[in-house]
Protein backbone atom coordinates (compact mmCIF):
# COMPACT_ATOMS: atom_id res chain seq x y z
CA UNK A 1 0.00 0.00 0.00
CA UNK A 2 1.25 3.40 -0.50
CA UNK A 3 0.69 6.31 0.64
CA UNK A 4 0.33 8.73 3.18
CA UNK A 5 -1.65 7.68 6.23
CA UNK A 6 -3.51 10.87 5.89
CA UNK A 7 -4.39 10.03 2.16
CA UNK A 8 -5.48 6.57 3.51
CA UNK A 9 -7.83 8.18 6.42
CA UNK A 10 -9.43 10.79 3.24
CA UNK A 11 -10.04 7.62 1.03
CA UNK A 12 -11.86 6.11 4.65
CA UNK A 13 -13.54 9.72 5.13
CA UNK A 14 -15.38 9.63 1.87
CA UNK A 15 -16.93 6.28 2.39
CA UNK A 16 -20.99 6.62 2.22
CA UNK A 17 -22.77 6.28 5.16
CA UNK A 18 -24.19 3.17 6.28
CA UNK A 19 -27.85 3.27 5.63
CA UNK A 20 -29.96 2.92 8.91
CA UNK A 21 -31.27 -0.75 9.22
CA UNK A 22 -34.97 -1.31 7.52
CA UNK A 23 -38.67 -1.06 9.52
CA UNK A 24 -39.48 -4.12 10.86
CA UNK A 25 -42.74 -5.54 10.29
CA UNK A 26 -45.03 -6.68 12.54
CA UNK A 27 -45.28 -10.83 12.00
CA UNK A 28 -49.59 -11.25 12.37
CA UNK A 29 -51.61 -14.38 11.05
CA UNK A 30 -55.24 -13.79 9.66
CA UNK A 31 -56.83 -13.27 13.13
CA UNK A 32 -54.34 -10.42 13.98
CA UNK A 33 -52.15 -13.36 16.45
CA UNK A 34 -48.59 -12.89 16.81
CA UNK A 35 -46.78 -16.55 17.31
CA UNK A 36 -43.76 -17.48 18.62
CA UNK A 37 -42.00 -20.50 20.58
CA UNK A 38 -40.27 -20.36 24.36
CA UNK A 39 -37.70 -22.52 25.86
CA UNK A 40 -36.90 -22.98 29.58
CA UNK A 41 -35.11 -25.88 31.08
CA UNK A 42 -37.02 -28.57 29.54
CA UNK A 43 -40.24 -26.61 28.84
CA UNK A 44 -41.61 -25.70 25.76
CA UNK A 45 -43.85 -22.76 24.64
CA UNK A 46 -46.39 -22.07 22.24
CA UNK A 47 -47.47 -18.73 22.58
CA UNK A 48 -50.17 -16.49 20.53
CA UNK A 49 -51.32 -13.01 21.45
CA UNK A 50 -53.77 -10.84 20.20
CA UNK A 51 -55.32 -8.08 21.40
CA UNK A 52 -57.58 -7.81 24.29
CA UNK A 53 -58.24 -7.79 27.94
CA UNK A 54 -55.04 -9.07 29.40
CA UNK A 55 -56.58 -12.72 29.67
CA UNK A 56 -53.96 -15.61 30.20
CA UNK A 57 -54.96 -19.39 29.21
CA UNK A 58 -52.30 -21.70 29.81
CA UNK A 59 -53.04 -25.83 28.32
CA UNK A 60 -57.27 -24.82 28.66
CA UNK A 61 -56.52 -23.25 32.30
CA UNK A 62 -56.71 -19.59 33.20
CA UNK A 63 -53.22 -18.54 34.46
CA UNK A 64 -53.97 -17.84 38.21
CA UNK A 65 -55.10 -21.71 38.51
CA UNK A 66 -52.72 -23.18 36.16
CA UNK A 67 -49.56 -21.43 38.25
CA UNK A 68 -50.97 -21.10 41.67
CA UNK A 69 -47.93 -19.95 43.26
CA UNK A 70 -47.68 -15.79 42.54
CA UNK A 71 -44.45 -15.80 42.12
CA UNK A 72 -44.75 -17.70 38.64
CA UNK A 73 -48.15 -15.59 37.71
CA UNK A 74 -45.50 -12.05 38.37
CA UNK A 75 -43.11 -14.30 35.98
CA UNK A 76 -44.98 -14.57 32.61
CA UNK A 77 -46.33 -10.84 33.33
CA UNK A 78 -43.20 -9.16 33.51
CA UNK A 79 -42.79 -8.40 29.46
CA UNK A 80 -45.83 -6.98 29.83
CA UNK A 81 -45.11 -4.39 32.66
CA UNK A 82 -41.44 -3.63 31.27
CA UNK A 83 -43.18 -3.28 27.62
CA UNK A 84 -45.72 -0.89 29.34
CA UNK A 85 -48.77 -3.23 27.82
CA UNK A 86 -50.26 -4.64 30.60
CA UNK A 87 -54.25 -5.83 30.20
CA UNK A 88 -53.89 -5.12 26.45
CA UNK A 89 -53.35 -8.40 25.13
CA UNK A 90 -54.76 -11.82 25.58
CA UNK A 91 -52.24 -14.71 25.50
CA UNK A 92 -53.15 -18.64 24.23
CA UNK A 93 -50.62 -20.94 25.01
CA UNK A 94 -49.77 -24.70 25.14
CA UNK A 95 -46.72 -25.83 27.33
CA UNK A 96 -45.26 -29.08 27.62
CA UNK A 97 -42.41 -30.55 29.32
CA UNK A 98 -40.27 -29.85 32.23
CA UNK A 99 -41.40 -28.34 35.63
CA UNK A 100 -43.77 -25.39 36.83
CA UNK A 101 -41.39 -23.23 37.05
CA UNK A 102 -39.55 -23.82 33.72
CA UNK A 103 -42.84 -24.01 31.93
CA UNK A 104 -43.43 -19.79 33.47
CA UNK A 105 -39.97 -19.25 32.14
CA UNK A 106 -40.95 -20.58 28.38
CA UNK A 107 -43.99 -18.65 28.73
CA UNK A 108 -42.64 -15.52 29.28
CA UNK A 109 -40.09 -16.49 26.34
CA UNK A 110 -42.64 -16.78 24.33
CA UNK A 111 -44.72 -13.89 25.57
CA UNK A 112 -41.57 -11.62 25.01
CA UNK A 113 -40.65 -13.15 21.28
CA UNK A 114 -44.46 -12.85 20.03
CA UNK A 115 -44.79 -9.43 21.62
CA UNK A 116 -41.30 -8.22 19.79
CA UNK A 117 -42.98 -9.61 16.14
CA UNK A 118 -46.30 -7.87 16.93
CA UNK A 119 -44.42 -4.90 17.92
CA UNK A 120 -40.81 -4.67 16.67
CA UNK A 121 -40.76 -1.16 18.26
CA UNK A 122 -40.81 -2.32 21.64
CA UNK A 123 -37.30 -4.63 20.79
CA UNK A 124 -34.89 -2.56 22.35
CA UNK A 125 -36.92 -2.67 25.54
CA UNK A 126 -37.64 -6.41 25.59
CA UNK A 127 -33.78 -7.04 25.03
CA UNK A 128 -32.25 -4.50 27.55
CA UNK A 129 -34.48 -6.38 30.12
CA UNK A 130 -32.87 -9.94 28.88
CA UNK A 131 -36.33 -11.78 28.01
CA UNK A 132 -35.86 -12.24 24.53
CA UNK A 133 -32.63 -14.38 25.73
CA UNK A 134 -32.97 -18.12 25.86
CA UNK A 135 -31.99 -19.14 29.36
CA UNK A 136 -29.08 -21.49 28.70
CA UNK A 137 -29.17 -23.57 31.80
CA UNK A 138 -30.22 -26.78 32.32
CA UNK A 139 -29.92 -29.64 34.90
CA UNK A 140 -26.47 -31.26 34.91
CA UNK A 141 -26.24 -34.60 34.02
CA UNK A 142 -25.43 -37.33 36.31
CA UNK A 143 -21.60 -38.86 36.54
CA UNK A 144 -20.76 -42.49 36.78
CA UNK A 145 -19.27 -43.29 40.33
CA UNK A 146 -21.61 -40.44 41.67
CA UNK A 147 -24.76 -40.73 43.86
CA UNK A 148 -25.88 -37.22 41.49
CA UNK A 149 -24.51 -35.14 39.49
CA UNK A 150 -21.41 -34.29 41.77
CA UNK A 151 -23.24 -36.02 45.33
CA UNK A 152 -20.83 -38.75 46.27
CA UNK A 153 -22.03 -41.73 47.67
CA UNK A 154 -22.05 -41.71 52.02
CA UNK A 155 -17.87 -42.46 53.06
CA UNK A 156 -18.41 -45.41 55.42
CA UNK A 157 -14.60 -46.03 57.43
CA UNK A 158 -15.59 -49.37 58.40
Amino acid sequence: MSGTFAELQGVAGNAPLAEPAPKREPKRDAQGRSYATGRRKDAVARVWIKPGKGEIVVNGKKAAQYFARPVLRMLITQPFLVADRYNQFDVMCTVVGGGLSGQAGAVRHGISRALNLYEPDLRPILKAAGFLTRDPRTVERKKYGKAKARRSFQFSKR
